[in-house]
């Protein structure tokens, strides 16, 4: 079996890896009105999605510490936490931005955003 630890952490990059997919879904949200498609971001709308974004990546931050604190992980868990203002940045974006090209680059910000928190998330585990 898995130690509770290795679940724990597993939350901040699947949440970052929604968080991609919440960005390409507000990037598409007329389109897949017009096309009929009922994804969250269209339900939600652009307020909702954007919301659910700054859910995915703060919860991400929170959850190292919480691994921190409660499951007593080395201080180096919160080594990802290097990589927040990185997300402030991106977050500006999401929040500001509706047109397309400007969203792919929040995209794939947000992409970066999750590779560069995984592996210094995996760099502190193993220190």
């Amino acid at each position: 079996t898995l130690p509770s630890l290795a679940w724990i952490v597993s939350i901040p990059v699947g949440s970052l890896a929604t968080a991609i997919l919440v960005v390409n879904n507000l990037r598409d949200i007329e389109t897949d009105r017009r096309a009929g498609k009922r994804t969250l971001a269209v339900r939600t709308g652009r307020r909702g999605a954007r919301l659910e974004w700054v859910a995915l990546v703060a919860g991400a931050y929170c959850v190292t510490f919480v691994a921190w604190l409660g499951w007593d992980a080395s201080v180096w868990v919160l080594l990802p936490w290097a990589t927040l203002p990185m997300a402030i940045s991106i977050g500006r974006r999401v929040l500001a931005e509706t047109s397309g090209p400007a969203l792919n680059g929040a995209l794939a910000a947000t992409a970066r955003l999750g590779v560069f928190f995984s592996a210094l998330l995996a760099l502190g585990l193993i220190a």
